[in-house]
């Protein structure tokens, strides 16, 4: 089934103690589709700007996702520059350049409007909004926020959470949307503000799920090595929303084995640099790994 990211499109540099990166493809709905796109076709909404060349464009292209949405306009291309030190879990922020991602206003083609499955990525919730409400046959949506919405923009976040069945968040940015410091605490609060299932996201400690009558938690892949974990939390919400589309299934069991498959996403992602190791997947290795979680998981009574 259709499935549509909005987001933003950049480019990272980023350093780890890994080594480093100049000028590689990032952003949300970068990294969220390339993960989807393993699991049913993905349209994307963004704007770049005059730097974005068709070898850029060309990485989508390869991957099948429709990028009929993206706008190409006068500008540089949203530019993030960030280090990871001690705690591969913090970034550091060095530069920020919004260029044309400052005035970005999304424009959905007509042709997206039968879109089943919506992601509204990491902007602002104004904007998030008016994007969920131009979808009327919407079988599911899901929405990602963090801590300079939460803190600058509160109302307009309540509005855009009150209009999406999923909300995707860090454990710390959970904390702070509803003012509690327990994460059962936290999601339940969070729920009555409109999202029925509240997928918790807490890096290396893996991903939990609240939904109206369960919880449900899923370990993350052990790595021995994390090389750039830049957008792994996209990376899941790909995977996560690629399943769902790809099933039509949004049951609570089902769910379930969408976080799973975020899971197995956002561990191929912070392998490698960027989206470098999403490209060169196969299916064949998501299953596996995916089986590999499960066993990890799996215990008789």
């Amino acid at each position: 089934m259709s499935l549509l990211a909005v987001g933003s499109i950049a480019f990272d540099s980023i350093r780890t103690p890994h080594g480093e990166a100049e000028e590689i493809l990032g952003g949300s709905a970068t990294f969220f589709s390339v993960a989807a796109s393993w699991f049913t076709p993905v349209r994307v909404v963004a704007v770049v700007g005059e730097d974005f060349r068709d070898e850029h464009f060309q990485v989508f292209r390869d991957r099948s996702i429709d990028m009929r949405g993206v706008e190409r306009v006068p500008g540089r291309t949203f530019r993030w520059k960030g280090e990871y030190l001690g705690d591969m879990n913090q970034a550091h922020t060095l530069d920020t350049q919004l260029n044309v991602f400052e005035s970005f206003v999304p424009k959905i083609p007509p042709a997206y409007l039968e879109t089943e499955f919506l992601f509204l990525g990491n902007i602002d919730p104004v904007l998030q909004l008016n994007v969920r409400r131009a979808f009327s046959k919407l079988r599911a949506s899901a929405l990602d926020t963090m801590n300079y919405w939460i803190s600058g923009m509160p109302e307009d976040l309540a509005k855009a959470l009150a209009t999406v069945e999923i909300l995707l968040i860090n454990e710390g940015e959970a904390r702070m949307l509803s003012g509690q410091n327990n994460l059962k605490k936290a999601a339940a609060h969070i729920q009555k503000m409109g999202p029925r299932f509240v997928v918790i996201k807490r890096g290396e400690h893996g991903a939990t799920l609240f939904s109206p009558d369960s919880i449900f938690t899923a370990p993350a892949y052990p790595l021995e090595q994390v090389h750039d974990p830049t957008g792994a939390g996209d990376t899941f919400a790909g995977g996560f929303m690629g399943h769902l589309a790809r099933t039509g299934d949004i049951s609570d069991s089902n769910l379930r084995r969408a976080v799973v498959y975020g899971s197995v996403l956002g561990s191929f992602a912070v392998q490698e640099f960027g989206v470098s190791r999403l490209l060169r997947l196969a299916p064949g290795e998501i299953e596996a790994r995916y089986r590999e979680i499960k066993n990890l998981t799996h215990f008789d009574a």
